[in-house]
């Protein structure tokens, strides 16, 4: 799974959580349907978002769900799951990009990639999933060339991108290729009105996208010499950040002039968990114009309290009289360590761990689970709580909640 937009189980509700299964659900299904098992490896929380703005707009009709049959990520139970052309553009989308990821990891020459018979197979993967994204999108009445076309001006404008270079230059295609995809959400559910507000709220959607994978990418970048948009262009973090704040905003103001049937679901994504996204990327909570950038990923001004793991206050909670210094142990001996934490699985042992973890859905639906090789602790899917699960705090952060009913939580 990837995307940036990973909402937390709790902060959904049990009937928007279900709904957002069945987007999820549908656009795994649809590649599977029309792709094959392996396509549904492309299955990300971004691509659903297509899924979900289409059915937000139709009039409500039968035809739009179905019930799945068992599935060992969902504990093998069935369950109601979208379907029709909002899924099936999701997935030509999801397809297409992948196929752009894939590509540019190739050219990043990122771990096993950087071996001469891996990229080769990783770049027939990629066209076939390129061919794959069009052929549906074809049916669907979308035309991926935009998309394709975006992917390929991106490498020429990273390949002239330098010092002083607008960030935005680098982020156009990537927002020209979303703002085509939400549009056309407007086509397929017979709302034409809807298409330059959801074009505009897709631009935007893509700028924060390209955005955030630039934040969270700039370390790992600098590490390996990967190109990164920020460092490449010398941006600094709170200019990213006043950015990326900016189009936020903007695409709530974007969703205002969309007219819904049910817009429940489609305004807590894009309205209040795009919000948490951009916080946990930037490694803050509230708005980027408060803070100043001290140079470390994360930290946006100093801390809120003082305290002895504050970086900023040398003092330490001994006060330089740490019975430990110099390997005492007050309690006599020599000084006890923990114990050093189980090693990976071999390749069958943590196939069979994989499937168990897959037909227990705990990959999904856990808090945390074991991962099957490494044996390291890691978060569920779903999981993973960062909120108070109050779910009309979300409203209080957000200025455009005159639209919001926080009394019943009805968004």
């Amino acid at each position: 799974m990837f995307g940036i937009v990973r909402p937390c189980s709790h902060r959904l509700g049990e009937g928007l959580k279900t709904q957002w299964m069945a987007h999820l659900c549908g656009l795994c299904l649809a590649l599977r349907g029309d792709h094959g098992q392996f396509a549904r490896v492309v299955t990300n929380y971004d691509g659903l978002l297509i899924s979900v703005l289409t059915e937000a707009q139709v009039e409500r009709t039968t035809g739009w769900r179905r019930t799945a049959g068992p599935c060992p990520l969902r504990g093998m139970r069935t369950a109601s799951v979208a379907q029709g052309e909002g899924a099936r553009l999701a997935a030509a989308v999801s397809l297409v990009l992948a196929s752009a990821k894939v590509r540019d990891h190739v050219a990043d020459k990122d771990g096993l990639l950087a071996r001469r018979p891996v990229a080769l197979a990783a770049r027939r993967v990629a066209a076939s999933w390129g061919r794959a994204g069009a052929r549906t999108g074809s049916d669907v009445g979308f035309d991926t060339a935009v998309l394709v076309d975006a992917v390929d001006r991106q490498v020429g404008i990273e390949a002239l991108a330098g010092p002083g270079t607008p960030l935005l230059t680098v982020t156009e295609p990537t927002e020209t290729a979303t703002a085509a995809a939400f549009a056309h959400t407007a086509v397929l559910a017979g709302r034409p009105g809807n298409a330059e507000p959801l074009a505009e709220a897709g631009r935007l959607f893509g700028r924060l996208a390209h955005l955030l994978d630039a934040v969270e990418d700039r370390e790992t970048d600098a590490a390996s010499g990967a190109w990164n948009p920020l460092t490449a262009t010398g941006t600094p973090l709170v200019e990213a950040r006043r950015l990326a704040d900016d189009a936020l905003h903007g695409i709530r103001l974007a969703l205002r002039e969309v007219e819904f049937t049910d817009g429940k679901l489609a305004h807590l994504l894009l309205a209040h968990e795009l919000g948490r996204s951009v916080d946990r990327a930037f490694g803050t909570s509230g708005c980027g114009h408060q803070y100043h950038e001290d140079g470390a990923r994360g930290a946006f001004g100093p801390p809120q309290h003082g305290g002895p793991y504050n970086p900023q206050s040398p003092q330490s909670p001994y006060d330089g009289q740490n019975p430990y210094a110099g390997g005492g142990n007050p309690f006599g001996g020599a000084p006890s360590f923990p114990p050093p934490g189980p090693g990976r699985r071999g390749f069958w042992a943590g196939c069979a761990a994989a499937i168990g973890l897959c037909c227990t859905c705990k990959v999904c639906c856990a808090d945390e689970f074991e991962g099957p090789w490494s044996r390291r602790r890691r978060e569920g899917c779903l999981g993973n709580c960062d909120c108070d699960c109050s779910c009309c705090e979300a409203c209080e952060i957000c200025e455009c909640c005159e639209c919001c009913s926080c009394c019943d939580c009805g968004l």
